[in-house]
């Protein structure tokens, strides 16, 4: 009777009863081949338009699986029966919801596959119904505007909240907006139709969170009716609003506004490596700039800005880009800032996943995994499906019910990532057939360790032998608890074969290697510290004996980093001067360069090194820590801390600044005005008050100029008493009530102060109070004194100059201008005119002899219309003008007066004139046209024109003889009714005949010549050619 230990027995009981469940190493059926499912494609989030033409929906679910897995879906975590829904049909593993019911198939989804390894579960996709419901058909009210100012349209595109996040309401559901999904709209504005979108500048600016239409300042050419455009992009629909008119109202004179922002950015989470855009934009005239800034530093390297400043664009967010944005909109009127918080926080992300492994009967085994992610992630887990309440799974004595799928799950409120992987709970005998014990080379006194990882379960007991000794612990020889043999301080007495044993309770193996002892690998040349200058070049020198049967490779890294010497092959070089020798040439060093470098001699077996250091001088490193202090109006002091020298001393310290104005670095002006090497500290001079400044500092020695340090953060001067007086003081009298006084206007820089503007003194010369007055707008360029006991053509003296909160500066230079003249007093004498034809008349007089006359006005009039007169003005040099498009055969009442800056005269008498009759209407009958006996002269004879009895007497008539295509040509007058014109013999030519009388030209006819005669006498009837010639003979 065999006699079988206890614990064996409780062993075979369980393999019996688990064969379905473990696998015996090697031996039990699809071991090798089989394999629990692994997901290859997931369900993903779907958005289906309410109003797509394609009635269904299809998940995706396929897994990796031997045998091949089956598959179940899920609704909101209940199994989908598809017997009981015959929306749902399952092709392969993806789930098809054909004709989906909003109601009845919106949720979260998520796959199950399976075989006889266990079961995993895919990730949730949300499926939800996508739509953009039209605008209200209400009539949008005009919006009025005064030019200048601001105008905000709103859009009130329709709501994009899903039913489920509608605030409480009393109101019943079916008169609630109806839900839009998803939120993600974007937004453009058309002016009077479509397609017709406003283009977006510095003045106009539309928001992508509300859809509003901001305009900064209204200009006339706003004038129109505006429509916002809505456009989903995830269900590619688009509605539009209602048109809104907007009307701007014209003002006299454009008033100012100060900078005022409408859209301001929120609190606004973002998540790293996500892109945001922050939205900032004011409405003021003049139109204002807009600044961006972060309260903790600066702004991120990768922020870009566009549509004038109005967004800031955060490109692969970092939890370092965390802080409080300030955008800050500017004009000359005044300022504005907003700030909001932007928040960084994270997607799960694995730091510590779960893979498959097979582990041995009965051993222990953790199961963890770690995610990182801000909010923390929360962990949980899944075996074959099913929830498995513990954060971190500890197995002691593993069973082989412990086999199966195992899933760890981290979440967040940002997202869910799943990790999966199969653990196999095996036993077997031990095995080398995968893992043979190797032959190992070593190097003389060096240290060996040679490997025995047979495959087995339980874990076997080891032992090893050297031929046919049994080897045992000892100073020299370790016998490591994982099979591992190690021996130090090789000999070649050492050589040999090693054989490894290994024994469970269900069998045990061996296997052999040899082992053999090299010569060891020695430095013969090591590397010599070495100093060189920036741009320089240098070697390394190093060599090595080694054994003859070994390869060698020589690898060379600075301070412990390997040098990639094609990657860096611009700087090093590696020098092979013999098959044991690894110099290395370092090229056009560089700060960077400077170091300990180590020459590593390696072989198969073993590897020594050998380390020197290398200097190189160069320009100094950047200072740090910029600061700024004891700020004054003109000075600041500003400290800092020396950067490196780079091994040749600091000989000087150049401090630069720039201002809001300037943005280019320019060199400050110090005192003392050099500043030394072995300086902290200098102060400023010479800087303008009341000035935003940033200020750096960079280090000199005799190898040249370092890089500039970081810039200090803003500061702002104090304000000061302005000491520019504005320049090019002029102006004058425009009519006798108005005095208007220019000036160029001072310089931004020279403000010094806040509430900046002009204090104008003015009088005339003969009295000693100056009157004053203050114009409190920087920009402005001129004052109008309206003041309608002003003499006329009085010399005033003028000056201005410019104050602040601070006080008053300097007045400019005296300049002295001159009150309006008065209106002309005298009034021109002998008017004269006369018709020159129907339409047209001549005017004259003589001019009158007071000063500062401009010009004269003419105004006529018909005698019986006189509420339509027109009028012509002509300047002081002239003393007639020409009065055109009259009316024929009309009475005119014409006078003049004279005119200059302050007005109009009196009118002169009344003279009287009378258009000539009007022309003939009808033009001239064309009888024909003959050619002369020699072909050279063409005869074209016409009927005599009647004219009516309003039309003016026939004095004779005009031939022009035009080339055809020309307007000009050669101009004859007769008072005959016929006429002999030159015959041409290259192109045609047009002659055009017209009455002529004393009230003009009639109407015109005309008649084609042919080149060389060809057309003569065509289309002529026998009675037209019998007329012709008793006209020729005088009958």
């Amino acid at each position: 009777m065999l006699n079988i230990p206890v614990h064996l027995l409780g062993l075979g009981l369980a393999l019996a009863l688990s064969s379905t469940a473990a696998s015996l190493c090697g031996e039990g059926p699809g071991f090798y081949g089989g394999q629990g499912p692994v997901f290859e494609e997931q369900p993903v989030d779907t958005i289906y338009p309410e109003e797509s033409p394609e009635a269904k929906i299809t998940m995706s679910c396929r897994a990796r699986a031997n045998p091949p897995a089956t598959y179940k879906w899920r609704l909101d975590s209940s199994d989908i029966d598809l017997a009981e829904d015959s929306h749902y049909i399952l092709v392969g593993g993806n789930l098809v919801i054909s004709n989906p019911i909003k109601i009845k198939h919106i949720g979260k989804y998520s796959c199950m596959a399976s075989n006889q390894y266990g079961s995993i579960i895919s990730r949730e996709a949300l499926v939800q119904f996508g739509t953009l419901d039209f605008f209200s058909s209400e009539e949008r009210e005009a919006v009025y505007v005064k030019e200048g100012q601001g105008a905000v349209l709103l859009c009130a595109p329709p709501t994009t909240l899903p039913r489920s996040v509608l605030p409480p309401t009393t109101l019943p559901r079916s008169v609630l907006p109806p839900p839009h999904y998803p939120a993600e709209l974007s937004f453009r504005w058309m002016l009077n139709e479509f397609p017709i979108f406003i283009p977006l500048d510095k003045r106009r600016f539309v928001s992508q969170s509300t859809g509003n239409l901001y305009i900064s300042k209204v200009e006339s050419s706003d004038s129109g009716n505006y429509s916002c455009f809505v456009s989903s992009p995830s269900i590619a629909k688009s509605v539009f609003s209602k048109f809104i008119p907007l009307v701007p109202l014209a003002e006299r004179s454009t008033r100012k506004y100060p900078a005022d922002i409408k859209v301001k950015f929120p609190d606004t989470y973002a998540l790293v490596g996500q892109n945001i855009t922050l939205e900032c934009f004011a409405l003021g005239n003049p139109i204002p700039l807009i600044h961006w800034s972060r309260l903790e530093g600066d702004l991120p390297l990768d922020a870009k800005m566009s549509m004038a400043g109005a967004h800031l664009h955060l490109y692969n967010v970092q939890y370092e880009d965390e802080g409080t944005y300030e955008c800050q909109a500017v004009n000359s009127k005044g300022k504005d800032w907003h700030r909001a918080r932007v928040s960084v926080e994270a997607f799960p992300e694995w730091v510590e996943s779960i893979n498959s492994t097979e582990q041995e009967i009965r051993g222990d085994y953790t199961m963890s995994c770690l995610a990182s992610g801000k909010p923390k992630p929360h962990v949980r887990w899944l075996k074959n499906g099913d929830a498995y309440d513990k954060h971190e799974l500890k197995f002691s004595g593993l069973m082989f019910d412990d086999s199966g799928m195992y899933q760890c799950i981290a979440e967040n409120r940002h997202g869910v990532i799943y990790a999966n992987a199969e653990m196999r709970v095996i036993t077997c005998a031990p095995t080398f057939e995968h893992s043979p014990v190797r032959g190992t080379l070593a190097a003389k006194n060096g240290r060996v360790l040679m490997e025995c990882r047979p495959k087995a379960a339980p874990k076997p007991d080891f032992s090893w032998s050297k031929g046919t000794e049994l080897l045992s612990n000892n100073t020299r020889i370790f016998l490591w608890e994982d099979g591992s043999l190690e021996i130090l301080n090789v000999t070649r007495s050492d050589e040999g074969r090693y054989t490894c044993f290994a024994e469970n309770d269900q069998g045990k193996a061996n296997s052999t290697g040899s082992l053999t002892i090299t010569d060891a690998t020695k430095i013969t040349l090591a590397p010599s510290n070495a100093d060189v200058k920036v741009g320089e070049s240098t070697s390394m020198q190093c060599a090595a004996s080694h054994d003859t049967l070994l390869d060698i490779t020589f690898i060379w890294s600075l301070d412990g980093l390997v040098i990639d010497m094609d990657r860096e092959s611009e700087h090093y070089e590696h020098n092979p001067n013999g098959s044991s020798s690894g110099e290395l040439l370092i090229k056009n060093s560089q700060l960077k360069h400077a170091g300990r470098y180590t020459c590593t001699a390696q072989t198969p077996v073993d590897n020594v090194t050998a380390s020197a250091d290398l200097v190189v001088r160069g320009p100094p490193g950047s200072p740090g820590g910029v600061r700024v202090s004891d700020i004054k109006d003109k000075s600041v002091r500003v400290t800092w801390s020396r950067g490196t020298d780079n091994h040749s001393p600091i000989s000087k310290y150049t401090i630069q600044c720039r201002d809001s104005l300037f943005q280019d670095w320019r060199v400050a002006t110090t005192s003392p005005a050099d500043v030394e090497g072995n300086s902290e500290e200098a102060t400023v001079v010479d800087l303008f008050p009341w000035t935003e400044y940033e200020f750096r500092v960079i280090a000199t020695n005799t190898l040249g100029i370092g890089d500039p340090s970081l810039h200090s953060p803003k500061i702002t001067t104090k304000d000061a008493v302005p000491v520019v007086a504005p320049s090019d003081i002029g102006g004058g009298g425009k009519n006798s009530r108005e005095l208007i006084i220019t000036w160029t206007p001072v310089q931004p820089q020279y403000y010094y102060g806040s509430n900046f503007g002009y204090l104008i003194a003015f009088k005339p010369f003969n009295e000693k109070v100056w009157r004053k007055v203050t114009v409190a707008e920087p920009e402005a360029k001129e004052y109008v004194h309206r003041d309608s006991f002003i003499p006329p053509s009085t010399e005033i003296e003028v000056k201005v100059k410019a104050f602040n909160s601070k006080g008053e500066g300097p007045y400019s230079l005296t300049a002295v201008i001159y009150s309006a003249q008065d209106a002309p007093s005298e009034t021109p004498v002998r008017v004269e005119g006369r018709a020159l034809s129907a339409t047209d008349a001549i005017v004259w007089w003589l001019p009158i002899s007071q000063q500062g006359v401009e010009g004269y006005q003419v105004k006529y009039w018909r005698k019986e219309d006189s509420e339509t007169a027109e009028k012509v003005q002509v300047t002081s040099r002239e003393n007639q003008t020409r009065l055109e498009d009259l009316k024929p055969d009309s009475h005119y009442l014409i006078e003049v007066r004279a005119f200059n800056a302050a007005g109009f005269g009196l009118p002169s008498q009344r003279c009287q004139i009378h258009t000539k009759k009007a022309p003939p209407s009808r033009p001239p009958k064309i009888l024909g046209k003959k050619l002369g006996k020699k072909g050279t002269s063409v005869n074209i004879a016409w009927e005599h024109v009647e004219p009516l009895a309003n039309e003016s007497t026939i004095d004779g008539y005009k031939v022009l003889y035009r080339q055809a295509g020309l307007s000009t040509g050669t101009l004859y007058t007769t008072i005959k009714r016929y006429i002999d014109l030159p015959m041409y013999k290259d192109g045609d030519y047009v002659v055009e005949v017209r009455a002529h009388t004393e009230g003009g030209d009639g109407a015109v006819a005309q008649v084609r010549i042919a080149g060389g005669g060809a057309m003569a006498a065509q289309g002529l009837s026998l009675a037209s050619l019998l007329l012709v010639a008793l006209i020729c003979l005088g009958l």
